[in-house]
């Protein structure tokens, strides 16, 4: 909202400085300033509301070192997350802008169904909050949503190089002349695509229009379909690691900074033409915008980790971390960079299967010899090393660095094929 502000300042009434709101880098800073200032400043009163109201954790006992001392603390502290990342977005961003809709819409939806699960479990008094199925349905609705919008909206296209001479007459007065980094010109047009980044690859493009021409259907048929799919598996499978990494004071908020500034910086070069050429990548028209969402996601994390840093204040419940997860798969998808998602999101990714494999192996083996083997001492894997000795806080910052290391080998994938 200020965007429109400022800019009708500098069009009618000519205030100085009023045109630095053109710029996506000053917009980005000034969303993590709010964003930072809203977590830390009212995220101290919202916790005191929430001890006021008695919205506190219970723990179950799991045989872990120091569990009973978090009995109580309060949680749904992803309300403050929710804050920290909609408020500066709706102030700094271009809100007509169909990839800010789309994360908006995101954040919400997502947020809406962790605070009911954390709603049922801490008001109902039932442990168990919203029943699976049903967070399942909500994950595959915004999947869907994704989905119809990146495949239908006239406003989602990528640019790529065109031959003139194979160009018709009548539509060469669309086409763009770009001069690239080698200063040789070449022209460039807007389509409609249903190609994404593949990393390690030479041209770094993957269609999923070819997919099932291994399987002699025609090119581009069915594509619709496969497509739903892999956002819909992408955005419950992220939404659900983020949800299981959430179990040790600020391990999933510190992971998902991390995420968050590895998506700005891939947001910003794939919405910068300079960079897209120079990097040799897709260029995708005005998802540059999407950065000044992550600036204020990135601060919403840094600044709850204030608080949910050890020993945590509050717990972001699954308010946040539903709604991270799904904030994480969407922007990769939208930026055309979710095949990239297993090497960033690794450890979401790890904390997940180890789940998955203990509780798979143990029903394997309880069938099979009567009696269940773990693979683990526990599950998710950050409850394996507390089980081991490893203080929490040691364990979160060595997944941090990780993280850290992932998120580096990530944005080498850009050159690296």
């Amino acid at each position: 909202m200020l965007y429109y502000l400022f800019k009708y300042l500098e069009q009618y009434v000519h205030i100085p400085a009023s045109g630095l709101f053109n710029y996506i880098s000053f917009r980005t800073a000034m969303a993590v300033i709010l964003s930072l200032i809203i977590t830390t400043v009212y995220g101290g009163r919202l916790i005191r509301m929430l001890q006021n109201r008695q919205v506190g954790e219970t723990v179950r006992n799991l045989g872990l070192v120091g569990e009973n001392q978090k009995q109580g603390t309060p949680t749904m502290g992803g309300l403050i997350i929710l804050g920290g990342i909609l408020i500066p977005t709706l102030l700094f961003a271009k809100l007509e802008n169909i990839y800010v809709i789309l994360m908006l819409v995101t954040t919400i939806w997502m947020g809406a169904i962790g605070f009911l699960d954390d709603y049922i479990k801490v008001f109902r008094k039932n442990k168990e909050g919203l029943a699976g199925r049903f967070k399942i349905i909500g994950q595959v609705g915004l999947g869907i949503i994704i989905a119809c919008t990146m495949q239908y909206h006239p406003d989602i296209l990528v640019r790529q190089k065109v031959v003139v001479s194979q160009t018709p007459i009548d539509a060469q007065s669309e086409l763009e002349e770009q001069v690239g980094a080698n200063g040789q010109s070449y022209y460039t047009e807007n389509v409609k695509s249903t190609k994404t980044n593949l990393p390690f690859y030479k041209k770094n493009e993957f269609d999923y229009g070819n997919v099932l021409t291994i399987f002699g259907v025609p090119s581009g048929k069915f594509v619709f379909p496969l497509f739903l799919v892999v956002v819909v598996f992408i955005v419950t499978a992220v939404s659900n690691g983020a949800n299981i990494t959430d179990g040790v004071d600020g391990l999933a908020t510190g992971i998902s900074a991390i995420i968050g500034i590895t998506l700005a910086i891939l947001a910003y070069v794939s919405g910068n033409t300079i960079f897209a050429d120079y990097l040799n990548i897709m260029y995708i028209p005005n998802s540059g915008e999407l950065v000044v969402f992550a600036g204020a996601f990135v601060g919403a994390c840094v600044g709850f980790l204030w608080y949910n840093s050890y020993p945590a204040q509050v717990f972001m419940g699954d308010t946040g971390s539903l709604a991270i997860g799904g904030i994480i798969a969407a922007f990769a998808i939208m930026i055309r960079k979710e095949l990239l998602i297993p090497v960033l999101c690794g450890v979401f990714l790890v904390e997940l299967v180890s789940v998955i494999v203990q509780v798979s192996y143990f029903k394997y083996t309880k069938r099979k010899y009567g009696e269940g083997i773990r693979v683990f001492l526990m599950s998710p894997l950050h409850h394996h090393f507390q089980k081991k000795g490893y203080h929490e806080s040691k364990i979160v910052t060595r997944f941090w660095i990780i993280g850290i290391l992932l998120a580096i080998i990530t944005i080498v994938t850009l050159k690296i094929r």
